[in-house]
């Protein structure tokens, strides 16, 4: 039985956490219509669709809660790095700071690498000290929130309503990573009662530090070959 609800449990948190490569980040067509058409809430609705779809953003924040074991430190962390990506989607979207999305997708597949790596223990299979958390998730959150910002830049927002539009769509991402974190924490939560959850830790962890190489790989030759 205890079997049973290990697979069953990482099939589920696995199905949540597959990159949809052909469907995250895209800034579609019916994305840019809906914007023009719908008003702010357009673009509340939209921000929370992008977190959602948003897989490297997801895989890095499950290896935030991976390591934690307190609601208290979840929340935590999760508000740090909360406060990290809204500083640069709002900061960069507002003065016009942007980079080619490929490299900033790039940098993002690295923390989603690091936080498995870390998780695994590999600074202390290297004798390394591991950086500060906190510091680093605060970090990745800036680098989040950049990522975040080239994508609202490649759409076209008008010239009218210029920040309450910038605020709107960080409000939808918000909106959407406390939808994602929910069954996310809850799947983490149940698996932890489990006597295999070592088995399983180390299954995911390993699987993000592949996804994030994957990843890595995929926007770099995005970046080269301009796909």
């Amino acid at each position: 039985m205890i079997k049973f609800k290990y697979n069953r449990q990482t099939l589920l948190l696995f199905l949540l956490l597959i990159p949809f490569v052909g469907l995250a980040h895209d800034v579609t067509s019916a994305d840019q219509e809906i914007l023009r058409t719908g008003g702010l809430w357009a673009y509340i609705r939209v921000g929370a669709t992008h977190m959602l779809t948003g897989y490297d953003h997801l895989l890095f924040l499950a290896g935030v809660i991976f390591y934690l074991n307190s609601f208290k430190d979840i929340l935590k962390f999760i508000t740090v790095f909360t406060i990290g990506h809204c500083i640069t989607l709002i900061g960069a979207t507002y003065t016009g700071i942007t980079a080619d999305e490929h490299l900033v997708d790039a940098v993002i597949a690295l923390s989603v690498l690091y936080k498995g790596f870390e998780n695994l223990g590999g600074f202390e299979k290297l004798n390394i000290k591991s950086p500060n958390l906190l510091v680093m998730v605060g970090l990745f959150g800036l680098i989040h929130g950049f990522g975040l910002s080239t994508r609202l830049q490649s759409f076209d927002m008008g010239e009218g309503q210029f920040l309450a539009k910038i605020l709107c769509f960080n409000l939808g991402v918000e909106v959407g990573q406390v939808l994602a974190l929910i069954p996310i924490t809850f799947i983490i939560t149940l698996a932890r009662k489990q006597e295999q959850f070592p088995a399983f830790y180390k299954a995911v962890n390993w699987y993000l530090v592949l996804a994030g190489i994957a990843l890595f790989v995929y926007q770099l030759y995005g970046y080269f070959t301009g796909h």
